[in-house]
């Protein structure tokens, strides 16, 4: 098994994938004005464009073309594997390949799931942010998922700005526990959060954020005990499968006995 970039030469082939998937798949799931849509939108135009943009690439198996992908930027778009070759695995690598490359360079995969393909994507961590629906000629309606997945590149860029942590693991020195809640902001490389819950009344952090991801901050709280606890963190990000954030925190409490522990949060 191999994946390739395609060039010019090999367009009929990309086309043939293409318009065979879509018309003996999509049948199953939409109305024929739906499949038409479709094949009309993997036009030769449109195919030949991606090719010559340098952004489409094939999967052979030893001499035999497989399946398709085009990888625009940070967008998975026309994933096509033969039907006589689905379940086999190649969609998988197809879609391996294109995470990959599509992780190198950005934080965030983006893809228009169709219904056939939405439950796989579901399955890989990628989740829903919107639903369209567009009307064909016929009045047939096309509704299709816009989706999204964060990358597992571990030295991308990470935007902490609108994200929610709570503790997985915790050392017995520490008071945040599995009902505290952290939500973070970010502007440029400075992140703040406000936190509470559990044995939390109301906690607040400031800190940084360098290039990799990794956070260094300080944090201020106040406990059930009506006692205010003072601390300092250094935090490591790990992506895990589903595309969430797990971090990794070495901390130190500023006051009281100034003890350190480690924790474990996890993005909700």
């Amino acid at each position: 098994m191999q994946i390739i970039k395609v060039q010019p030469e090999k367009f009929d082939t990309i086309k043939r994938i293409t318009h065979k998937t879509i018309a003996e798949i999509y049948p199953h799931y939409y109305p024929r004005g739906v499949v038409d849509f479709f094949l009309a939108h993997h036009n030769n135009e449109n195919i030949m464009k991606d090719i010559l943009a340098g952004i489409v690439f094939l999967i052979l198996d030893g001499e035999e073309a497989i399946g398709t992908v085009t990888i625009k930027e940070n967008e998975i778009c026309r994933l096509f594997v033969l039907p006589k070759y689905q379940h086999k695995g190649f969609g998988r690598q197809l879609l391996n390949f294109a995470e990959k490359m599509i992780a190198d360079k950005y934080t965030e995969i983006y893809l228009d799931s169709s219904l056939p393909a939405k439950n796989t994507y579901l399955k890989r961590g990628y989740v829903s942010i919107e639903t369209h629906k567009i009307v064909t000629v016929n009045g047939d309606i096309l509704c299709y998922d816009l989706m999204k997945k964060y990358s597992n590149y571990k030295n991308c860029k990470i935007n902490y700005d609108g994200k929610n942590f709570v503790p997985k693991r915790n050392t017995e020195n520490g008071e945040v526990d599995g009902q505290t809640v952290f939500h973070y902001h970010q502007k440029e490389n400075t992140i703040w959060a406000e936190y509470f819950g559990g044995e939390i009344k109301q906690g607040f952090l400031i800190g940084m954020v360098d290039d990799n991801g990794n956070l260094a901050f300080t944090y201020l709280h106040l406990n059930d005990s009506n006692q205010f606890r003072l601390g300092k963190c250094n935090s490591i990000p790990v992506f895990l499968e589903n595309g969430k954030i797990e971090m990794h925190e070495e901390w130190q409490w500023l006051n009281g006995d100034k003890s350190k522990g480690t924790s474990l949060i996890v993005e909700v």
